[in-house]
């Protein structure tokens, strides 16, 4: 499946940086458009494709359950507000999740999981790669180059082959981001499956013969998986 196309229409300039970092992480969503302004955006989707809308309900020209009713269901909506009170008339529309400021990466991510229910296919199946700021760059860096992922205090260590990538962020928040052959063999290590080269009792040698260590608590987990 495509890339989810999403837009960001909220009156405060701040929100929309914040969500539209958020959608950075996010392999799967393409950020096509982004205003302050509510009758822009209804401009942008009068003439593009947009699959999902992050809409603050609040705001002075057009407020966003009437943003809805103008478009109609023909897309997906995400609801953030300040004010609780507007999620039941909200949810009378085609609305996935209702996002109350302020919005956490964490609670973001849960309502990006609802979006992919929402999808007949799963978008993340075809990205192959994810950006990250490291050493104030962005990179982009393959899933496939990835030899492992490793959480040092506040943050994670992205080690593949020949680079090391420290990036500002939570091994759970890479966990939900990585595919299907990556998953937890440590509190504090994630690994790509296709890299292993053995198991032994208190650790795993991979392909490029780095060494990494595997907890008592996630050992059958993956002794499943690679079965």
């Amino acid at each position: 499946m495509k890339k989810i196309k999403c837009i960001i229409v909220d009156d405060e300039p701040l929100a929309v940086a914040l969500l539209g970092s958020y959608v950075e992480k996010i392999p799967f969503l393409d950020l096509v458009f982004s205003s302050e302004n509510p009758v822009e955006a209804l401009e942008f989707i009068q003439k593009n494709e947009v699959d999902l809308v992050f809409l603050d309900i609040q705001m002075p020209e057009l407020n966003g359950i009437n943003f809805m009713k103008i478009v109609g269901d023909k897309m997906k909506y995400i609801l953030t507000t300040a004010y609780s009170e507007y999620a039941l008339e909200g949810y009378e529309h085609n609305v996935v999740d209702y996002l109350l400021k302020p919005i956490s990466f964490g609670r973001f991510n849960q309502s990006i999981l609802k979006v992919q229910e929402r999808f007949p296919l799963d978008a993340a199946k075809e990205v192959s790669h994810f950006f990250v700021k490291s050493s104030g760059q962005k990179h982009r860096i393959n899933f496939d180059e990835i030899l492992y992922v490793e959480s040092i205090k506040d943050y994670v260590n992205i080690k593949t082959e020949t680079q090391e990538y420290i990036v500002l962020d939570t091994l759970k928040s890479l966990e939900n981001q990585l595919p299907a052959n990556f998953t937890r063999i440590h509190k504090s290590f994630i690994l790509n499956l296709n890299e292993i080269k053995s198991v032994g009792s208190k650790k795993i040698i991979l392909n490029s013969g780095h060494e990494v260590p595997i907890g008592d608590l996630y050992k059958s987990n993956l002794l499943e998986k690679l079965k």
